[in-house]
């Protein structure tokens, strides 16, 4: 599991100001299609909110889904991002 948090987080780094990706999408960069919950997990104990941006992880059906420092909190960053 280390391994492939690791490639999450790496992933999750790289998506831009303003851009969203899906936890599907994360899952299937990171090589595992099927393992959107693991990416949804991985993110969830994040407490690295400068370096790794995991406010930009929406659902695939384009709504905010979860964030642990509350769902207000993510649609107000991602709003001030230019992302929705």
């Amino acid at each position: 599991m280390f391994i492939y948090s690791e490639k999450v987080l790496q992933i999750i780094r790289k998506i831009p100001r303003g851009k969203v990706l899906s936890y599907k999408e994360v899952a299937r960069l990171a090589g595992s299609p099927n393992a959107y919950r693991a990416v949804g997990n991985i993110l969830n104990s994040n407490r690295d909110f400068k370096n790794i941006p995991c406010h930009r992880v929406i659902r695939s059906d384009g709504k905010i889904g979860g964030y642990n420092r509350g769902e207000k909190m993510k649609r107000k960053i991602l709003k001030s991002e230019g992302a929705i």
